[in-house]
């Protein structure tokens, strides 16, 4: 498909618009597999237990539950949020989970003091050891103390990003240290994580996720902010680019994005379209000492985005992909939209547009595709995206034609008027062998496998 190519579609029965220019997604680990399926992977089959619809041939194992009382007595935490996954010692796998908890949550993040931050913190992170039969052997917490654990991101040397989506200080909802960054955990060793240290140089904002570039140590982050001003791309430029655990903490410098003629993403509404040119204006603040970082005085104005949330690198063609989870006008935004994949080239510093879902009049109640927010590549080809929106949630895929298709939908709901439910998606990822994808559902807290046929194509 040439890169001017875009598909344009109007789903039967639903008024949303998918419009896509996707190239360069195929695929992160082509070996693994096919490049992409042209047509997705089949209708959804109702799950006679009500919990997860998948295509034929697929399965899901659950294999945790918020409140389920773990062998050392204390129930699992709730609010399941992003998720790194990374090979086992041996065999199996090893997910460490974010829990995006604040004061209010049904069940708080309760960490070993000796893996606190800050005892009035309510979020974390637990790890699951899965064994080799994809079953759940294992599950701890690994950090508490922190605050609003929204997503975050592996690094090379195996390690998660735990991200808090903040920006309060100490003395806010009791709080005795300030709060807004994002802390490493170690998924194997938890002697690493005695005494939580925030990466402060890496800012203090209300950070989302993150995605390391292998080559140069560079680390790209997202800012999920939902008031004004918009929130930006950063880049982070450490001090000790090799890696290792631990080596984000000797410093560095944090850098805001600058693409000319674009102070604003939702403006661009044609998927394809291409911006050079991009600039990285230093922070002159990250703490944020006085005023957000979003908001301080640059060189040069920073692009910004309504809730830029996931964010991917794709070490195919070497460049990262975020997303810009929806825009409403009446929030701040230039323009609507349902949700951008954006595609950020570092070596000819080009922004561009690579999906968009469009907005359309009037919006329906349950939209077919809407508010994508974490994704992944999937070793098969293409994108995996977390529905983080209205009506029914899914994971999304998308074919190596540019089309977005259904590939799970939630249909849990436990809550009550009084106390609802949220049943977003979010931390998909997968084994390091491809066989096995990861993700959540946030509330009520369920964290699934799911195993297939995954190279078989749907015509």
């Amino acid at each position: 498909m040439t890169s001017s190519r875009r598909q344009f579609l109007s789903r039967a029965g639903a008024a949303v618009v998918v419009a896509g220019s996707v190239e360069a997604l195929f695929a992160a680990q082509p070996a693994a597999g096919t490049s992409g399926p042209p047509a997705g992977y089949g209708p959804l089959l109702p799950d006679p237990a009500g919990i997860l619809d998948l295509p034929r041939g697929f399965r899901y194992t659950i294999l945790s539950r918020e409140g389920t009382v773990r062998p050392d007595g204390l129930r699992v935490p709730s609010r399941f949020d992003g998720m790194g996954a990374f090979p086992g010692r041996r065999e199996g796998a090893r997910l460490v989970r974010n829990h995006e908890c604040s004061p209010t949550s049904r069940i708080r993040v309760a960490a070993p003091p000796e893996r606190t931050y800050d005892p009035a913190g309510a979020g974390g992170t637990s790890t699951l050891v899965i064994d080799r039969h994809g079953d759940p052997a294992s599950e701890h917490v690994s950090l508490g103390g922190t605050a609003i654990n929204c997503s975050g991101g592996r690094t090379p040397w195996h390690t998660w990003m735990t991200c808090e989506e903040t920006e309060d200080k100490a003395g806010t909802n009791g709080y005795t240290r300030d709060h807004g960054f994002i802390f490493e955990v170690d998924p194997y060793d938890d002697r690493r994580n005695v005494d939580p240290t925030p990466l402060t140089a890496m800012g203090r904002f209300q950070h989302e996720a993150v995605a390391v570039d292998p080559h140069t140590g560079i680390v790209y982050e997202t800012e999920d902010a939902f008031v004004a001003p918009l929130g930006s791309l950063y880049r982070f430029l450490p001090e000790r680019p090799r890696g290792g655990w631990g080596s984000l903490r000797a410093g560095g410098e944090l850098q805001a994005l600058h693409v000319p003629g674009l102070p604003d993403l939702s403006v661009v509404q044609e998927a394809g379209e291409v911006f050079g040119g991009a600039e990285w204006m230093t922070v002159p603040d990250p703490l944020a000492t006085t005023e957000s970082v979003r908001a301080q005085d640059y060189r040069k104005p920073i692009t910004g985005g309504y809730k830029i949330e996931g964010i991917w690198w794709g070490e195919r063609d070497r460049c990262v992909y975020f997303v810009s989870s929806f825009a409403r006008t009446e929030l701040g935004p230039a323009m609507n939209h349902d949700g951008q994949v954006w595609k950020y080239d570092p070596r000819r510093r080009t922004l561009r547009l690579e999906v968009i879902f469009t907005r359309p009049t009037p919006a329906p109640e349950n939209p077919e595709f809407d508010a994508p927010d974490n994704i992944c590549m999937s070793p098969y080809g293409g994108l995996m995206m977390c529905e983080d929106g209205v009506g029914d949630a899914y994971m999304l895929g998308t074919t190596r034609d540019g089309e977005v298709f259904h590939f799970a939908r939630n249909r849990v709901n436990n809550g009550t008027p009084e106390e609802p439910s949220y049943g977003e998606l979010a931390g998909v990822g997968f084994s390091t062998d491809g066989r096995t994808m990861f993700f959540n559902v946030y509330d009520p807290g369920i964290t699934f496998a799911v195993t297939g046929p995954w190279n078989r194509r749907h015509d």
